[in-house]
């Protein structure tokens, strides 16, 4: 059997590749949104010199996926220890070498990388518009709002996954989605005291 069919075998004894989509949209989002709010906060100083800007949202970046990894495998690990251990207490045996012990151990760090990697590549994304006017200027003459837009579409994608995924009306799913980005947004130019 390859390490293919080998890991989506331990995936489907887990379940989890539920958990892990779940993870994948709710830190994705996360991710999405803290750029919005950060690129938001950004427009409204008037503090827009690229490489700060670029250096602010990759550190958080970086912050929110080691955040994700850490805290979905400390969380995870007990969760799969915890079932283990029930599994074996009902059957009365050590599952420890079983495939679902294997999975038990290996399911923690996968979920981890998921949900420290989507908030990541997302902030990336939604970055890259800042680090492309940085080096070709004329490329994207408005970069905030440029990087801004790609967060709202992010946002809105994000949406409408949800949507699909649990059966309903995917664009009504994309715009309620679309609606907290944009209260968030609206929040931050409101409150900020430096306008």
């Amino acid at each position: 059997m390859s390490i293919t069919h080998q890991l989506l075998l331990l995936i489907r004894i887990t379940k989890s590749r539920n958990i892990a989509r779940r993870y994948f949209v709710v830190n994705g989002f996360d991710g999405a949104l803290t750029m919005l709010g950060l690129l938001t906060g950004f427009y409204v100083s008037g503090q827009n010199t690229l490489p700060v800007v670029i250096s602010v949202c990759l550190g958080a970046a970086i912050a929110l996926g080691m955040s994700g990894m850490t805290s979905a495998y400390i969380s995870e690990a007990a969760e799969k220890r915890r079932e283990l251990k029930r599994l074996e207490r009902a059957m009365i045996a050590d599952l420890g070498e079983s495939a679902y012990g294997h999975a038990a151990r290996l399911m923690p760090f996968l979920i981890a990388i998921v949900n420290g990697l989507a908030p990541f590549l997302i902030a990336l994304l939604i970055i890259s518009p800042l680090a492309l006017a940085h080096w070709q200027p004329q490329l994207v003459p408005n970069p905030l709002e440029t990087a801004a837009m790609v967060a709202f579409l992010i946002i809105f994608l994000l949406g409408v996954f949800l949507g699909r995924i649990n059966g309903r009306f995917w664009l009504w799913s994309g715009l309620q989605t679309l609606i907290v980005a944009a209260m968030t947004a609206l929040l931050i130019y409101v409150l900020s005291p430096l306008k």
